[in-house]
């Protein structure tokens, strides 16, 4: 099996533009994927990271979050809700595809293709050491960091 590990990509994020996978090498990364801005899932699963931002911080790991939105309303986001952390607009989904999280989904009855929300943990060599995928929020956060410790 092929280790996973960060692409070569420029991205543009809350930080300003960042160059994958040098600019997140040598710390633990957390590199969470949902489908949109200020909607009821993606605000409680980016509040519930912001809560554990110092913790997961304390143990060395970054916590970037990423989806299709724009950096205006990744900005409106972050301010709104209070995260700490940046987040990438990945507008061309070239990081989604990357990390295969576009996916086929139903709203109202109609297939579209949207984020799967998923969750990567990578260690400070870029690779990927775990992933959850088709994430259900309530809980999600404390297991991510409960596996951060156990992978430290």
């Amino acid at each position: 099996m092929t280790e996973r590990t960060l692409p070569r990509l420029d991205v543009e994020s809350t930080a300003g533009p960042l160059h994958l996978p040098d600019d997140l090498l040598g710390h633990w990364l957390v590199l969470y994927f949902y489908p949109k801005d200020n909607t009821p899932g993606c605000t409680t699963e980016g509040r519930d990271f912001a809560r554990l931002n110092s913790a997961f911080t304390a143990l060395g790991a970054r916590i970037i979050g990423v989806s299709r939105d724009g950096l205006k309303s990744h900005a409106g986001f972050r301010a709104k809700h209070g995260l700490p952390f940046d987040l990438i607009s990945d507008q061309n989904e070239a990081l989604c595809r990357a990390f295969d999280v576009i996916k086929p989904k139903k709203l109202y009855g109609r297939e579209h293709l949207g984020i799967e929300r998923s969750t990567f943990l990578i260690d400070p060599q870029g690779v990927v050491r775990l992933e959850w995928r088709g994430v259900k929020v309530a809980g999600h956060a404390e297991a991510v960091l409960a596996a951060l410790q156990a992978a430290r």
